[in-house]
């Protein structure tokens, strides 16, 4: 391996060491999910996946 690849590993492995308290905290106390939820995720989804096959039906 390559010394740079070596330190680009070491660099993510600190970076997620650090960010790892953030994690937790949120985890415990962020939003929760609730009933309409997943919809607005759907939607957008949806529509990138149908714009995508009409630009493969186009071709």
């Amino acid at each position: 391996m390559d010394w740079m690849k070596i330190l680009a590993a070491a660099a993510m492995v600190m970076m997620l060491f650090a960010m790892w308290p953030a994690y937790k905290h949120w985890s415990q106390n962020g939003p929760k999910a609730e009933k309409g939820d997943w919809m607005a995720v759907l939607l957008p989804i949806g529509a990138v996946i149908g714009f995508v096959i009409l630009l493969m039906a186009i071709v």
